[in-house]
């Protein structure tokens, strides 16, 4: 049988190996650091392709509006449907059609312009105001055209919350919005 000062010096040697073997330890640091660094990562992920998602909205809908400022669509007699469609043209490889909108207004020259917030308080898209009202022909009036999207988010559940539509359900989205204001040419 071993005595008691035998087994607290195999206690103590065991305890000093335990202290000085390091193998599993950056697996444990891992583990502490995983989940905020993929977190961040997929945060930085989305939020570039959110960005160059609005910028591809931008450039479609000024892309779109110049149709309007160079009277085609007016002399084609373009409908709010064949606008979208249009837009939706430019945008088809990121976007879905059946959540673009588009809010066309136009203003006499030197009244005031006055553009609506789509977002009501309560966070929700509000599209009923948005109308299609192109500039008459030979009118030197001005257009304003703006495109909207609602982004779908999903990194919101780790903390990072960018939504302005449902911020805090399940179903939280970015609108995106692209503008485009400018002054018809004479024909």
């Amino acid at each position: 049988m071993r005595s008691r000062a035998s087994s607290m010096i195999d206690l103590n040697k065991a305890l000093r190996r335990f202290r000085r073997n390091r193998r599993g330890s950056a697996v444990i640091e891992f583990a502490f650091v995983a989940p905020i660094f993929f977190a961040l990562l997929f945060a930085v992920i989305e939020t570039g392709i959110m960005y160059f998602a609005a910028q591809v909205l931008e450039t479609g809908t000024q892309d779109s509006a110049r149709l309007m400022l160079t009277h085609q669509a007016q002399d084609a007699n373009m409908t709010q449907a064949q606008f979208k469609q249009d837009l939706c043209n430019r945008l088809s490889f990121m976007f879905s059609c059946d959540n673009i909108y588009v809010d066309v207004k136009s203003y006499a020259a030197g009244t005031a312009i006055n553009i609506t917030n789509p977002i009501d308080g309560s966070g929700n898209f509000v599209s009923n105001n948005f109308t299609y009202q192109t500039s008459p022909g030979g009118s030197t009036s001005t257009v304003v055209v703006r495109a909207f999207y609602q982004w779908p988010l999903f990194v919101t559940q780790l903390g990072y919350n960018i939504a302005n539509l449902g911020r805090n359900t399940s179903n939280a989205r970015r609108l995106l919005a692209a503008t485009a204001a400018f002054r018809v040419e004479p024909q």
